[in-house]
Protein backbone atom coordinates (compact mmCIF):
# COMPACT_ATOMS: atom_id res chain seq x y z
CA UNK A 1 0.00 0.00 0.00
CA UNK A 2 2.98 2.22 1.22
CA UNK A 3 4.95 2.10 -2.57
CA UNK A 4 0.97 2.19 -4.20
CA UNK A 5 0.96 5.45 -2.61
CA UNK A 6 4.13 6.54 -3.52
CA UNK A 7 3.50 6.05 -6.96
CA UNK A 8 0.42 8.04 -6.86
CA UNK A 9 1.72 11.15 -5.71
CA UNK A 10 4.70 11.00 -7.93
CA UNK A 11 2.17 10.16 -10.97
CA UNK A 12 0.33 13.33 -9.83
CA UNK A 13 3.54 15.61 -9.08
CA UNK A 14 4.45 14.44 -12.60
CA UNK A 15 0.86 15.59 -14.08
CA UNK A 16 1.37 19.04 -12.47
CA UNK A 17 4.50 19.69 -13.18
CA UNK A 18 3.31 18.52 -16.95
CA UNK A 19 0.52 20.40 -16.83
CA UNK A 20 2.35 23.89 -15.89
CA UNK A 21 4.88 23.81 -18.17
CA UNK A 22 2.40 23.47 -21.08
CA UNK A 23 0.07 26.10 -19.45
CA UNK A 24 3.29 28.26 -19.46
CA UNK A 25 3.82 27.47 -23.44
CA UNK A 26 0.10 28.57 -23.89
CA UNK A 27 1.08 32.05 -22.91
CA UNK A 28 4.59 32.17 -23.55
CA UNK A 29 6.16 34.74 -24.13
CA UNK A 30 4.70 36.80 -21.28
CA UNK A 31 7.97 38.73 -20.55
CA UNK A 32 11.18 40.26 -21.65
CA UNK A 33 13.17 37.28 -23.87
CA UNK A 34 16.80 37.63 -23.50
CA UNK A 35 18.91 36.81 -26.63
CA UNK A 36 22.40 35.66 -25.14
CA UNK A 37 25.36 36.62 -27.97
CA UNK A 38 28.81 35.19 -28.08
CA UNK A 39 30.27 37.92 -29.57
CA UNK A 40 31.10 41.87 -29.13
CA UNK A 41 28.85 44.14 -31.16
CA UNK A 42 28.88 45.03 -34.40
CA UNK A 43 30.29 42.06 -35.95
CA UNK A 44 28.54 39.47 -38.67
CA UNK A 45 26.02 38.01 -35.87
CA UNK A 46 24.85 41.29 -35.65
CA UNK A 47 24.21 41.67 -39.30
CA UNK A 48 21.95 38.35 -39.33
CA UNK A 49 20.64 38.41 -35.86
CA UNK A 50 19.88 41.95 -34.28
CA UNK A 51 17.16 42.28 -37.39
CA UNK A 52 15.24 39.16 -36.57
CA UNK A 53 15.54 39.66 -32.72
CA UNK A 54 14.00 43.14 -33.05
CA UNK A 55 11.45 41.77 -35.83
CA UNK A 56 10.86 38.34 -33.52
CA UNK A 57 9.98 40.94 -30.33
CA UNK A 58 7.18 42.48 -32.54
CA UNK A 59 5.79 39.64 -33.99
CA UNK A 60 5.74 37.67 -30.16
CA UNK A 61 4.73 40.95 -28.37
CA UNK A 62 7.48 40.86 -25.72
CA UNK A 63 10.87 42.79 -26.55
CA UNK A 64 13.90 40.96 -27.07
CA UNK A 65 16.78 42.12 -25.19
CA UNK A 66 20.09 41.40 -27.19
CA UNK A 67 22.45 41.02 -24.88
CA UNK A 68 26.32 41.04 -26.26
CA UNK A 69 28.47 38.88 -24.49
CA UNK A 70 32.16 38.20 -26.06
CA UNK A 71 34.73 36.53 -24.80
CA UNK A 72 36.80 33.26 -25.10
CA UNK A 73 35.64 32.40 -28.08
CA UNK A 74 31.82 32.27 -26.91
CA UNK A 75 32.06 30.03 -24.09
CA UNK A 76 31.12 32.87 -21.73
CA UNK A 77 27.80 33.72 -23.45
CA UNK A 78 27.38 29.86 -24.11
CA UNK A 79 28.00 29.16 -19.99
CA UNK A 80 25.28 32.25 -19.01
CA UNK A 81 22.72 29.98 -21.41
CA UNK A 82 23.99 26.63 -20.77
CA UNK A 83 23.07 27.33 -16.88
CA UNK A 84 20.03 29.14 -17.09
CA UNK A 85 16.33 28.37 -16.22
CA UNK A 86 15.09 26.18 -19.08
CA UNK A 87 11.53 28.18 -19.89
CA UNK A 88 12.29 29.94 -22.69
CA UNK A 89 13.52 33.30 -21.43
CA UNK A 90 17.15 32.83 -21.95
CA UNK A 91 18.08 32.16 -25.41
CA UNK A 92 22.00 31.82 -26.82
CA UNK A 93 22.23 32.94 -30.67
CA UNK A 94 24.24 29.94 -31.79
CA UNK A 95 26.84 30.19 -33.97
CA UNK A 96 30.09 27.08 -35.40
CA UNK A 97 32.43 28.52 -32.69
CA UNK A 98 30.58 27.35 -29.92
CA UNK A 99 28.67 24.76 -30.92
CA UNK A 100 30.28 22.66 -33.25
CA UNK A 101 34.43 23.16 -32.88
CA UNK A 102 34.85 24.94 -29.38
CA UNK A 103 34.55 21.31 -27.67
CA UNK A 104 37.18 19.95 -29.89
CA UNK A 105 39.58 23.02 -29.18
CA UNK A 106 40.00 23.03 -25.31
CA UNK A 107 40.96 20.53 -23.00
CA UNK A 108 38.18 21.62 -20.64
CA UNK A 109 34.60 23.39 -21.50
CA UNK A 110 31.93 24.74 -18.86
CA UNK A 111 29.48 22.95 -20.88
CA UNK A 112 28.66 20.61 -23.33
CA UNK A 113 26.99 22.10 -26.56
CA UNK A 114 25.52 18.66 -27.94
CA UNK A 115 24.19 17.93 -24.64
CA UNK A 116 23.39 21.27 -22.55
CA UNK A 117 21.42 22.91 -25.47
CA UNK A 118 18.47 21.95 -27.85
CA UNK A 119 18.02 23.57 -31.48
CA UNK A 120 15.13 25.89 -32.52
CA UNK A 121 15.88 26.81 -35.83
CA UNK A 122 18.92 28.28 -37.78
CA UNK A 123 18.27 31.96 -39.44
CA UNK A 124 21.12 31.97 -42.32
CA UNK A 125 24.15 30.75 -43.66
CA UNK A 126 26.84 32.92 -44.30
CA UNK A 127 29.43 30.87 -46.79
CA UNK A 128 32.77 32.26 -47.05
CA UNK A 129 34.19 34.13 -49.17
CA UNK A 130 38.21 33.50 -50.13
CA UNK A 131 39.53 36.52 -51.12
CA UNK A 132 43.07 37.56 -52.61
CA UNK A 133 45.41 40.43 -52.97
CA UNK A 134 45.63 41.23 -56.90
CA UNK A 135 49.70 40.67 -56.76
CA UNK A 136 48.79 37.23 -56.21
CA UNK A 137 49.21 35.55 -60.11
CA UNK A 138 46.53 33.14 -59.19
CA UNK A 139 42.93 33.98 -60.75
CA UNK A 140 41.47 31.41 -59.73
CA UNK A 141 41.39 28.17 -57.12
CA UNK A 142 43.24 25.56 -59.47
CA UNK A 143 45.78 27.71 -60.04
CA UNK A 144 46.20 28.66 -56.54
CA UNK A 145 46.61 25.31 -55.96
CA UNK A 146 48.93 24.77 -58.48
CA UNK A 147 51.16 27.99 -57.21
CA UNK A 148 51.24 26.78 -54.02
CA UNK A 149 52.43 23.19 -54.77
CA UNK A 150 55.23 24.83 -56.73
CA UNK A 151 56.01 27.39 -53.80
CA UNK A 152 55.35 25.12 -50.50
CA UNK A 153 54.97 27.57 -47.68
CA UNK A 154 55.49 30.58 -49.46
CA UNK A 155 52.18 31.65 -49.47
CA UNK A 156 50.75 33.64 -47.29
CA UNK A 157 46.87 32.94 -45.22
CA UNK A 158 45.54 35.76 -42.83
CA UNK A 159 43.15 34.97 -40.13
CA UNK A 160 41.15 35.90 -37.30
CA UNK A 161 42.61 33.89 -34.95
CA UNK A 162 44.09 30.27 -34.08
CA UNK A 163 40.59 28.08 -34.06
CA UNK A 164 38.53 30.65 -35.96
CA UNK A 165 36.57 29.95 -39.09
CA UNK A 166 38.83 31.38 -41.10
CA UNK A 167 41.92 28.82 -39.77
CA UNK A 168 40.02 26.13 -39.67
CA UNK A 169 38.96 26.68 -43.48
CA UNK A 170 42.52 27.17 -44.30
CA UNK A 171 43.40 23.62 -42.52
CA UNK A 172 40.81 21.86 -44.58
CA UNK A 173 41.43 23.29 -47.61
CA UNK A 174 45.29 21.99 -46.99
CA UNK A 175 43.82 18.78 -45.90
CA UNK A 176 42.33 17.75 -48.93
CA UNK A 177 44.58 18.98 -51.69
CA UNK A 178 47.97 18.80 -49.87
CA UNK A 179 49.74 22.28 -50.23
CA UNK A 180 51.40 23.73 -47.46
CA UNK A 181 50.69 27.78 -46.54
CA UNK A 182 51.80 29.80 -44.06
CA UNK A 183 49.22 30.81 -41.55
CA UNK A 184 49.33 34.47 -40.43
CA UNK A 185 47.34 35.21 -37.47
CA UNK A 186 46.06 38.54 -36.52
CA UNK A 187 43.94 39.94 -33.60
CA UNK A 188 40.60 40.24 -35.61
CA UNK A 189 39.06 40.00 -39.12
CA UNK A 190 40.04 43.72 -39.47
CA UNK A 191 43.52 43.73 -39.06
CA UNK A 192 43.80 40.55 -41.36
CA UNK A 193 41.84 42.26 -43.77
CA UNK A 194 44.03 45.14 -43.50
CA UNK A 195 46.78 42.46 -44.50
CA UNK A 196 45.71 41.15 -47.44
CA UNK A 197 44.73 44.82 -48.75
CA UNK A 198 48.09 46.08 -48.18
CA UNK A 199 49.66 43.29 -49.34
CA UNK A 200 51.34 41.65 -45.96
CA UNK A 201 49.39 38.47 -46.09
CA UNK A 202 47.79 36.96 -49.61
CA UNK A 203 44.33 35.24 -49.00
CA UNK A 204 41.86 35.60 -46.47
CA UNK A 205 38.54 33.55 -45.50
CA UNK A 206 35.68 35.60 -44.67
CA UNK A 207 32.07 36.86 -44.72
CA UNK A 208 30.99 38.15 -48.25
CA UNK A 209 29.24 41.29 -46.65
CA UNK A 210 32.21 42.82 -45.32
CA UNK A 211 34.34 42.23 -48.28
CA UNK A 212 32.16 43.68 -51.29
CA UNK A 213 33.57 47.57 -51.09
CA UNK A 214 36.82 46.72 -50.94
CA UNK A 215 35.82 43.98 -54.52
CA UNK A 216 34.11 46.61 -56.16
CA UNK A 217 36.90 48.99 -55.43
CA UNK A 218 39.64 46.56 -56.89
CA UNK A 219 41.38 46.57 -53.43
CA UNK A 220 41.20 42.29 -53.28
CA UNK A 221 40.13 39.82 -55.72
CA UNK A 222 37.25 37.05 -55.41
CA UNK A 223 38.52 33.66 -55.72
CA UNK A 224 35.78 31.06 -54.46
CA UNK A 225 32.58 31.09 -52.15
CA UNK A 226 32.02 28.82 -49.40
CA UNK A 227 28.74 27.31 -50.55
CA UNK A 228 27.54 24.61 -52.70
CA UNK A 229 25.82 26.70 -54.92
CA UNK A 230 26.78 30.34 -55.84
CA UNK A 231 25.45 33.19 -54.54
CA UNK A 232 23.16 36.07 -55.78
CA UNK A 233 25.30 39.03 -54.81
CA UNK A 234 28.46 37.15 -56.48
CA UNK A 235 26.77 35.20 -59.09
CA UNK A 236 30.51 35.11 -61.08
CA UNK A 237 32.82 33.85 -58.41
CA UNK A 238 32.51 29.65 -58.54
CA UNK A 239 32.35 27.63 -55.38
CA UNK A 240 35.00 25.91 -53.43
CA UNK A 241 33.21 22.61 -54.63
CA UNK A 242 32.83 23.19 -58.85
CA UNK A 243 36.61 24.89 -58.72
CA UNK A 244 38.07 21.10 -57.64
CA UNK A 245 37.34 20.82 -53.61
CA UNK A 246 34.49 18.36 -54.20
CA UNK A 247 31.53 18.91 -51.36
CA UNK A 248 33.84 21.12 -49.74
CA UNK A 249 31.50 23.66 -47.62
CA UNK A 250 32.89 26.26 -45.43
CA UNK A 251 31.86 29.76 -43.36
CA UNK A 252 29.42 30.44 -40.44
CA UNK A 253 25.54 30.37 -39.46
CA UNK A 254 23.88 31.47 -37.33
CA UNK A 255 20.77 30.20 -35.32
CA UNK A 256 18.70 30.01 -31.87
CA UNK A 257 19.12 27.60 -29.16
CA UNK A 258 17.74 26.92 -25.65
CA UNK A 259 18.97 25.63 -22.28
CA UNK A 260 18.15 21.64 -22.49
CA UNK A 261 15.15 21.02 -20.79
CA UNK A 262 13.38 23.84 -22.18
CA UNK A 263 9.76 22.80 -23.10
CA UNK A 264 8.94 21.35 -26.27
CA UNK A 265 5.38 23.06 -27.04
CA UNK A 266 7.92 26.66 -26.55
CA UNK A 267 10.50 25.28 -28.69
CA UNK A 268 7.71 25.21 -31.14
CA UNK A 269 6.61 28.68 -30.55
CA UNK A 270 9.40 30.17 -31.08
CA UNK A 271 10.56 28.11 -34.10
CA UNK A 272 7.22 29.11 -35.86
CA UNK A 273 7.46 32.75 -35.49
CA UNK A 274 11.55 32.34 -36.28
CA UNK A 275 10.16 31.05 -39.68
CA UNK A 276 7.56 33.36 -39.78
CA UNK A 277 10.12 36.42 -39.59
CA UNK A 278 12.74 34.76 -42.09
CA UNK A 279 9.96 34.14 -44.59
CA UNK A 280 9.60 37.95 -44.25
CA UNK A 281 10.36 40.00 -47.78
CA UNK A 282 12.46 42.59 -46.06
CA UNK A 283 14.64 40.33 -43.71
CA UNK A 284 15.23 37.49 -46.24
CA UNK A 285 16.24 40.83 -48.57
CA UNK A 286 18.58 41.77 -46.10
CA UNK A 287 20.54 38.82 -45.51
CA UNK A 288 20.91 37.76 -48.69
CA UNK A 289 22.00 41.34 -49.50
CA UNK A 290 25.03 40.87 -47.20
CA UNK A 291 25.86 37.17 -48.74
CA UNK A 292 23.76 35.49 -46.35
CA UNK A 293 21.64 32.49 -47.39
CA UNK A 294 18.56 32.03 -45.68
CA UNK A 295 17.73 28.65 -43.85
CA UNK A 296 14.20 28.20 -41.11
CA UNK A 297 15.03 24.70 -40.63
CA UNK A 298 13.36 22.57 -38.26
CA UNK A 299 14.96 21.72 -34.75
CA UNK A 300 15.42 18.15 -35.85
CA UNK A 301 17.24 19.37 -38.83
CA UNK A 302 19.07 22.09 -36.94
CA UNK A 303 20.14 19.65 -34.38
CA UNK A 304 21.60 17.11 -36.64
CA UNK A 305 23.21 19.82 -38.77
CA UNK A 306 25.22 20.33 -35.39
CA UNK A 307 26.02 16.43 -34.76
CA UNK A 308 27.56 16.04 -38.61
CA UNK A 309 29.43 19.30 -38.52
CA UNK A 310 30.93 18.96 -35.11
CA UNK A 311 31.75 15.55 -36.13
CA UNK A 312 33.43 16.82 -39.32
CA UNK A 313 35.38 19.69 -37.27
CA UNK A 314 36.52 17.41 -34.86
CA UNK A 315 38.82 15.65 -37.61
CA UNK A 316 39.94 18.62 -38.97
CA UNK A 317 41.60 19.40 -35.44
CA UNK A 318 42.54 16.58 -34.67
CA UNK A 319 44.64 15.88 -37.86
CA UNK A 320 45.90 19.41 -37.69
CA UNK A 321 46.81 19.14 -33.96
CA UNK A 322 45.00 22.39 -33.03
CA UNK A 323 44.65 23.09 -29.27
CA UNK A 324 43.49 25.89 -27.18
CA UNK A 325 44.10 26.10 -23.49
Amino acid sequence: MKARAVLSIALLALQVATAAAFAQAGRYPTKVVRWVVPFAAGGGTDVVARPIALAMGEAMGQPVAYDNRGGGNGLIAGEIVARAAPDGYTLLVGSPAIMTANQHLYAKMPFDPLRDFVAIAKFANVPNLLIANPSLPSRTLPELIDYAKSNPGKVNWASSGIGSGGHLAIELVQIKTGIKVLHIVYKGAGPALIAVIGGDAQLMFGGPGVFMPHLKAGRVRALAIGSLQRIPILPEVPTLNESGLAGMQTGSWYGLVAPAGTPPAIIKTIHATTVKILNMSDIAARLTADGAIVSGNSPEQFAQEIRDEAAMWGRVIKQAGIKLD
